[in-house]
């Protein structure tokens, strides 16, 4: 495919799409039911319909009987994080294949026209972004996810957390259903806006951004510091009228879902003539930026805030127009200070 037919190239090979980040019509005023209409389906898929998918693999595959985790055993917990070490790295690996390794569409649709492997950086682990990436995934993601799940499993198992079942809350479930990417998308900003407060985001969140030009395998590149707080967006169902497998949904859309962000592609080419949309450039901006897009986009609180970039040229002129602002008024502080 061409993709100067969707995007411009600058002369360092970076892609920028033609078309500027828009608002979910959600969040539009005046409401509009025709454009939300149009934009389910590509809320729902591909995306949010594969966390699903995963969810119900693992509930009839993977999650024990409700008797066997009433108790804290190695043998179901150690299993849980085999099984979800083996999965991210499938799912991970995928892309990082199709895309970064066999590089089957080039830098087509890239936004940085590099790729990770060919910079080694020495604030990574052994000078590589992918080796560094991989293991922070493994062994503070997936250790954090595998904790949080095993703990919320073990409580609705014994009681501790109200375990509704669908025939008896239909209803109530249902919205909580629906509720489970605004839960994370809400989460996330919350969170994702504290790390990035000193000293904060020089103890945990540094860490992520040190892949500036991220790959899938910076999609969980974290902190142990923050990745317990990141997974623990399943604490929520403990003030919701909930169900484990809506939990489990909910900590997929966490685990699974991070490489949207992180594909680092804006469409990811099937053939000469098909692709698929992406909807990893708000992510993206931020991890260029740093200071932009600290949610995807789903909920309006970086519109809200001021530090929404809809990846156009006037959205870099707002940011630098803000960071201008900002620096006038650390300034003027510093001067007062001295006086």
């Amino acid at each position: 495919m061409d993709d100067k037919l969707f995007g411009t190239r600058n002369k360092r090979g970076d892609f920028r799409p033609n078309i500027a980040l828009q608002p979910t019509p959600l969040w539009i005023r005046p409401f509009n039911w025709k454009k939300v209409l149009q934009w389910i389906p590509s809320y729902l898929f591909p995306w949010n319909f594969l966390w699903l998918l995963s969810a119900v693999i693992y509930w009839e595959l993977v999650i024990p009987e409700k008797e066997v985790m009433q108790t804290l055993s190695w043998d179901w917990v150690v299993t849980l994080f085999l099984v979800n070490s083996i999965a991210i790295t499938a799912w991970f690996g995928i892309f990082e294949w199709y895309l970064y390794h066999k590089k089957n569409q080039e830098n087509r649709f890239k936004y940085n026209g590099q790729f990770p492997a060919e910079k080694p950086l020495d604030y990574f682990w052994f000078n590589s972004q992918n080796i560094d990436n991989y293991l922070r995934v493994i062994f503070s993601s997936v250790v954090a996810w595998t904790l949080i799940e095993v703990l919320m499993l073990w409580g609705f198992a014994n009681g501790n957390i109200p375990w509704l079942s669908f025939a008896d809350s239909p209803w109530q479930l249902a919205l909580v259903f629906l509720a489970v990417p605004f839960i994370q998308e809400a989460h996330f900003y919350c969170i994702h806006r504290l790390l990035h407060f000193e000293p904060l985001y020089k103890w945990f969140h540094s860490i992520h951004h040190n892949s500036i030009n991220p790959s899938p395998w910076s999609s969980l590149s974290m902190h142990p510091g923050e990745s317990l707080p990141y997974f623990g967006v399943a604490l929520w169902h403990l003030l919701l009228p909930s169900n484990p497998f809506l939990m489990l949904y909910q900590l997929h859309q966490a685990s699974f879902g991070a490489i949207v962000g992180h594909i680092g592609f804006d469409q990811i080419e099937f053939g000469n003539e098909k692709s698929i949309k992406t909807h990893a450039y708000p992510h993206y901006l931020h991890h260029k930026y740093f200071e932009v897009n600290y949610s995807d986009g789903l909920l309006p609180f970086d519109r809200l805030f001021g530090t929404w970039h809809d990846g156009t040229k006037e959205g870099d002129r707002k940011m630098q127009e803000r960071f201008k602002q900002r620096m006038a008024l650390n300034n003027q502080n510093v001067s007062k200070g001295m006086e």
